[in-house]
């Protein structure tokens, strides 16, 4: 998976423009880093036995930012207290919420060896609600559609999450829709973009 990650993040090409991507957040080489981005690149190497890539690339930009976003992931992504099958559902939510390709390439795999039905992860990319679901995913993708789309989450949605996952369950699952719309938006913002055999979600139509 990091070997994964790390082949993936050697990519950035704009959404149209591949020198526009280049001119507004371009990878900083590692013989460029200033002391504390050098500082910042080795704590991540050895929380993630894996050199920056992807979003963290962008967040170098802002070394404190890059750490800080990184010491997070280190419990959303790894140890959330709902389990690592369903935060990746909660991930994929994010990454279609946010029509982010790089979050979905990165995460499909992951999810899809965590336990997540390919059917199940299809019908995300495509904006169509699952046909069929564990009782656990169907409180999480409510739970996570509800907080994207509606900025809120109804309380008929809460007292379900809250009954199954407890408060901190409730607290991870919010936490990690938040973590992963942050590395969206960083991954939007600067255009980072996917490798050629990487996987597009479709374009859905505005709403």
């Amino acid at each position: 998976m990091l070997r994964f990650n790390v082949l993936l993040a050697a990519a950035m090409i704009g959404t149209g423009d591949a020198a526009l991507a280049q001119q507004r957040l371009p990878v900083i080489p590692a013989s460029d880093y200033s002391e504390e981005q050098k500082l910042a690149a080795a704590q991540f190497e050895a929380a993630r036995r894996s050199p920056v890539f992807g979003p963290f690339e962008i967040l170098m930009h802002s070394p404190q930012l890059m750490t800080q976003a990184r010491a997070m992931g280190d419990y959303l992504r790894f140890k959330p207290s709902i389990g690592t099958t369903l935060s990746e559902l909660a991930i994929l939510i994010t990454a279609r919420a946010w029509s982010q390709d790089y979050e979905w390439t990165v995460h499909y795999p992951i999810a899809l060896k965590a336990g997540i039905a390919p059917e199940l992860a299809q019908a995300i990319a495509e904006g169509r609600h699952p046909e069929a679901m564990s009782d656990d995913e169907d409180i999480v993708y409510e739970f996570c559609r509800e907080l994207h789309a509606n900025k809120a989450v109804s309380d008929r949605t809460y007292q379900r999450a809250e009954k199954r996952f407890g408060r901190q369950g409730v607290v991870d699952l919010a936490g990690i829709s938040g973590y992963y719309t942050l590395l969206a938006m960083e991954l939007n913002m600067a255009q980072y973009e996917i490798p050629k055999d990487g996987r597009r979600l479709p374009r859905l139509p505005s709403r």
